[in-house]
């Protein structure tokens, strides 16, 4: 199979990005960087999380932030809602969709959750029913698909099956996370074949960190497969509270001079993806994981 000739972004910064961060940041600089995030073409986002402000601290402002948003035709915000009571809170702040998570591990699923896997399962099936009836689409996620901080290397075939019965619980979507980075190329390759088996690859997103700094490598890979969906993060930002030594989302800088490179039209501007994330990391005062950042920046340093 050919590579595809668009790929939509899902730009998990708002999200994803700072869910981790020790570093306080007001519902005013997301607003901001959402808004730097849509200017750039980004039309699928995730904005915030609707989870316990003691687990998660970062996404406490996620109702302020909804409400701050000014809605633009053809953006979708998301938002994370891992149980009824986060729906609840989504629908009240008028998201446009809604995540919800199951991961492929025991152990993960009940650090993260704090609950098995069946029952991850049960709450996402509970929302889709709930979220169906108000025709507020899910976008389902899989975590750990491709290894495990306490279990180690995950079998394709129980991703398969996990994200098999997200597309029949009605999730238009899921995205399938490397959650703590590990995964190589031929294992994300063949976790896709594996995985598209059972769901059609056009409802496929890949979702990978860059812990081992193969995350670029891997969507390469998995481009040929009919993956036309990639989660990434503006400067890399990102993290999991509990996946411990997972670095962050792969940057969607990187992402873009890549996909640009291999003529694949993304609508996204890679010069305004950039100064955005040249502005949060200024306001979490620290440096772009993006290796493209880095060299843009370097770049016009030299020109000045």
């Amino acid at each position: 199979m050919s590579k595809p000739r668009h790929v939509r972004i899902v730009e998990v910064g708002p999200r994803d990005g700072l869910q981790n961060e020790s570093t306080e940041v007001s519902a005013e600089t997301k607003i901001r960087f959402i808004n730097m995030l849509v200017d750039a073409g980004i039309t699928s986002l995730e904005a915030g999380a609707f989870v316990s402000p003691k687990a998660v601290p970062q996404m406490a402002n996620s109702a302020e932030v909804m409400a701050g948003l000014p809605r633009v035709d053809g953006v979708s915000y998301s938002v994370l809602a891992p149980n009824l009571k986060g729906l609840q809170a989504a629908m009240a702040a008028d998201a446009d969709e809604v995540a919800a998570f199951a991961a492929a591990s025991e152990t993960f699923s009940k650090k993260n959750t704090n609950c098995s896997i069946a029952e991850s399962l049960e709450r996402v099936a509970a929302i889709c029913d709930i979220a169906s009836q108000k025709d507020l689409p899910v976008r389902g996620y899989v975590s750990c698909v491709l290894g495990c901080p306490y279990e180690g290397e995950t079998d394709p075939g129980l991703v398969a099956d996990i994200a098999e019965k997200l597309i029949r619980m009605g999730c238009y979507e899921v995205s399938l996370g490397d959650t703590v980075g590990v995964g190589t190329p031929a294992q994300a390759r063949d976790l896709i074949e594996t995985v598209a088996a059972v769901v059609p690859v056009n409802a496929l997103a890949v979702h990978f960190h860059d812990t081992y700094g193969q995350a670029l490598s891997n969507i390469l890979a998995v481009l040929d497969t009919g993956i036309s969906i990639i989660d990434s993060s503006t400067a890399g930002l990102g993290g999991c509270p509990y996946a411990p030594g997972a670095a962050g989302n792969v940057a969607t800088e990187d992402v873009l001079y890549m996909l640009n490179g291999l003529g694949i039209e993304t609508g996204v501007d890679l010069d305004k993806i950039a100064e955005a994330g040249r502005f949060i990391c200024a306001e979490l005062d620290r440096a772009p994981a993006s290796k493209v950042a880095q060299a843009m920046a370097a770049k016009a340093a030299r020109a000045n």
